[in-house]
């Protein structure tokens, strides 16, 4: 099982850079990478929130769960 993150879809939508999603969060570029990348190992609510907030989304547009993987 896995989760999948569609971080990069939801940017793609709403054109938006990775530079300039974390200016609105104030999250690193680094953190905010793993998270694309699917790297990261877990993500507080907050950045959740800040996240969904920025992009105008819901958690679920953003983390996808997978049997495979």
């Amino acid at each position: 099982m896995a989760i999948i993150v569609n971080l990069d879809v939801m940017m793609a939508k709403r054109k938006m850079s990775l530079n300039e999603l974390s200016e609105i969060v104030n999250i690193s570029l680094a953190n905010l990478s793993k998270l694309k990348t699917g790297k990261a190992k877990a993500i507080r609510f907050s950045t959740l929130n800040a996240v969904c907030e920025a992009l105008d989304c819901q958690p679920g547009d953003l983390l996808e769960h997978s049997k495979e993987g």
